[in-house]
Parts: C-alpha cells; structure tokens; sequence
C-alpha cells in the first residue's frame, strides 16, 4: 500500500491550515545528473518556450488521502488542490529580466490561464502564483521557474489582506492599496519604478530591507481581470523589478515573489498585487528572521526604508541602462 498522503491539520492555535506532505522530502535537490526542466527531459520534450508542468512531488493532490482521523480539536482534511510549475524560459540559467521578453508575457498570461481554470473547481478557494530563486531562499532546482498552489483554503496572510481592506473601506468609503498607492505616487521618495499601468514602490510599512510592491493603477482584484494590454505592462514591471535587484549588488539577488489576488469564490473587494521579498540586507550579510520575527510575528527593519528605496533607485538607474542596451528597453525610465 502506497504511503504517499497529502493532508492538512488545523492548526488550533493559529487558527490556519498546515499542509502535510509524505512525499516531499524525497522530491530532487540541486544536484540532478539532467535537469528535469531543461528541453528534452522526460517531462518537457522540445519546441516550448514556456511550460506548464504539474509539480511531480505536490504539496496538494486531487487525490490526495490522509493518514489519520480527526480527533477532538486535531482536525484533518484532504489537501485538495494541485501544485503546478511554471519554466520560463528553456534556457538553464537566467532570470525574469534576462528571458526574452515575450516569455514574460506569456508566463502571465499562463497565470492567468491557470487562475482562471483553477477556480471553476468549487473545491477551490484560492490561487496562489509565486517565484523562489537562489540557494538561500531554498530552491530545489535552478532552472528558471515558478510555482501556483491551488488551495481549498485562502491563505492566511492574504484573508488578513483581505479583512484589514475590507476595514479600510468600511471606515474611509475607498480602497486601502489605491489610497496607499496614492501616498507612494505623491511623495515619489520610494517610488522605485512606474509605467502606464502599475507603479513598484519600497512600501512605507516593508518588513524585508529591500521589499518592494507592485501595485496596479487600476483597481482590480484577480489575475482573471487583467487586460490584455496589462499583460505586457504588468510583466514589464516585474522584469524592471528584478533588473533593479539584480544591479543592485552586482550579483544576481535571491528573492521571493508572489502574486496576491482575490479569492475563487469569497466576494471581496481586493486590489491585485504583487510582493518582492529579497533576503540580503547588505551586498554580504543576510536577514535572517529569528526570534521576535517567527515566535511574535513581529518584523524589524535596519536601516531606514528610504535610505534602502535610495539605494534601489541608483541600482535602478544601472538596471535601465542595462535593458536599453540589451535592445528590449523597459516601457518607462525610473523614478
């Protein structure tokens, strides 16, 4: 009999779901004899220039079985779902701001697609796009790509998005990101990027030394609302973003990225965006979350905000030049 479960249990302190996975432990760890990702692999054959793979080794399964019951306060569930991966790009080594650009477009519109696909499964709550890259972040393979969790649950941090917006426009009769987003825009100091579309700040309130958000000029929740001229400038961005991190030390900076949405199925009143946590805080010293951060939740910053935001503003000005001269220059100059 097969040991293989997908389960999740309730965490009742916290009050969210852990995901537990049998099989994952097992999953490649970046020393692979042929990189699963790279054209002609068992899973990817030839002729692609982005590919949509279902995670060989998922956190989250449509089939998924659990090991136990539930008992008393102990509750598990199926971890319904599935855990998809996005490659970018055939070629094994690269980044969002060195793939060609087309790639980047098509990669949205794969999230899109996904997003769109995903939640005409009742089942589903929640889809969940992001980008680990880097050793120290903990990426199994280095092969360019992303992954999409399909949840049968909304996130954690994203219902606290949701219910602290929610508050904001009960409170002040207007959306909480489009108010922030005006903030940024008017005092312009940790604006790091804007184009027709969406503007990429160092937020005010980030928790990570060079965090930074994208956010949409226009009000829309979902992936599934974006349009198709969106797709292009919303993929522009993002490769600006990541040209920046990538000039700002002089080595190709580890990062996390993830996409925040609306939910399948909760009406809510969500702003779309996306979030950027790199983990340096100095060309060679790391932030490392310890105990005030894991054990109170409680972040603390080094530095000033606007003092990391004018670092990222120069490394922005070499990160523009840099795509000017690659002949796919970005739709706008930095700010």
């Amino acid at each position: 009999m097969s040991n293989s479960y997908n389960e999740l249990r309730w965490n009742p302190l916290l009050g969210c779901w852990v995901i537990v996975s049998s099989q994952r432990s097992k999953r490649p760890w970046r020393q692979v004899e042929r990189c699963p990702f790279c054209p002609g692999s068992d899973e990817t054959g030839f002729g692609w220039d982005v590919l949509l793979l279902d995670n060989k080794f998922p956190a989250l399964k449509r089939e998924a079985r659990v090991s136990r019951e539930s008992r008393d306060i102990y509750l598990v569930r199926e971890a319904y779902g599935s855990a998809k991966v996005v490659v970018e790009t055939p070629e094994h080594e690269g980044d969002l701001d060195s793939i060609p650009f087309e790639n980047l477009v098509k990669y949205i519109e794969t999230l899109r697609s996904v997003t769109e696909k995903e939640c005409m499964d009742e089942k589903i709550q929640y889809v969940l796009p992001f980008r680990n890259k880097g050793e120290v972040i903990g990426v199994s393979l280095t092969h360019p790509h992303s992954q999409i969790y399909v949840l049968p649950f909304i996130p954690p941090r994203v219902a606290r998005e949701i219910e602290m917006q929610k508050k904001f426009i009960e409170e002040h009769g207007e959306c909480l990101i489009c108010h922030i987003t005006k903030l940024e825009r008017d005092g312009k100091e940790r604006v790091i990027y804007e184009n027709r579309d969406f503007v990429a700040v160092l937020p005010f309130f980030a928790m990570w030394p060079y965090e930074v958000h994208i956010y949409p000029l226009r009000h829309f929740g979902s992936l599934k609302e974006l349009k198709k001229e969106e797709e292009k400038t919303l993929a522009d961005a993002i490769r600006f973003v990541v040209a920046t991190y990538n000039s700002l030390f002089g080595f190709s900076l580890p990062y996390m990225m993830i996409l925040h949405q609306a939910p399948c199925r909760v009406d809510v009143d969500f702003h779309f965006h996306v979030e950027f946590y790199p983990v340096h805080r100095s060309q060679d010293k790391l932030k490392y979350p310890a105990g005030i951060e894991w054990g109170g939740w409680v972040f603390t910053y080094d530095g000033l905000p606007e003092e990391r935001a004018g670092e990222l503003k120069e490394a922005a000005r070499r990160a523009y030049e840099k795509l000017q001269a690659s002949g796919s220059p970005p739709l706008n100059s930095p700010a």
